[in-house]
């Protein structure tokens, strides 16, 4: 049994996804955010309480982009990957680690400095300083779905799946709103995707899970 531990719109979100656009089996655990706070035994899973974390059987990873990558990989062959002898497998792999590293890491620092830390430890100018680096970052992704559909491969691979939740976390935070007019429409042709659908009404299955969104609130 696959089994993914998940935090509400949380970078587990991404094997999530991809498990829905499978239609794989799986087992969801849904853990309260933040789970090193509220849920202690979660350690005992992953020691730094951080999600995802994935089985399959004995085997354990945690890295959200990875976990796509073996899923695709490891129980194709599928259309959300781009095979080897495929002219796009580099930007195929590029854009997959670049939804994380270059998109999503800049994020992360915006959201701590303007809603996850104490009201004495934001500062507003990092805050800002880092939305511009992902908006500057995020003119990659404009050049090529001003052009296209989707990211490479002629059509739709965990790549957009890995940048799709980038565009979500920016949804989530505000940033949506600076979107050039192609990300704006690559977005909204995500979001309309049947697995991402279910993704969202499966992590919505237990409302008595806190979100994100309800930690916050509670700040």
């Amino acid at each position: 049994m696959l089994t993914l531990y998940h935090c509400h719109d949380a970078r587990s979100f991404r094997p999530l996804w991809t498990l829905e656009e499978m239609g794989l089996p799986y087992e969801l655990k849904m853990l309260p955010f933040p789970p090193r706070a509220l849920a202690p035994d979660y350690l005992a899973v992953n020691p730094l309480g951080t999600v995802p974390t994935f089985l399959d059987g004995t085997m354990r990873m945690t890295e959200s982009s990875a976990i796509c990558q073996y899923l695709v990989t490891r129980y194709g062959p599928s259309p959300l990957a781009v095979e080897t002898s495929e002219a796009d497998f580099g930007p195929y792999l590029n854009w997959l680690y670049f939804g994380e590293a270059t998109l999503t890491f800049p994020q992360t620092i915006v959201l701590r400095y303007s809603l996850l830390e104490p009201q004495e430890r934001r500062s507003e100018q990092v805050a800002a300083d880092y939305s511009r680096w992902f908006l500057a970052r995020l003119r990659g992704v404009d050049t090529v779905v001003s052009q296209q559909p989707t990211l490479c491969a002629g059509r739709f691979t965990v790549a957009d799946i890995s940048v799709g939740f980038a565009l979500m976390l920016a949804e989530f935070i505000g940033l949506d709103a600076k979107f050039s007019p192609a990300v704006a429409a690559y977005w909204q042709s995500l979001k309309a995707r049947d697995g991402f659908r279910r993704a969202l009404a499966r992590q919505d299955a237990d409302p008595n899970v806190q979100s994100v969104r309800q930690s916050l609130k509670q700040r």
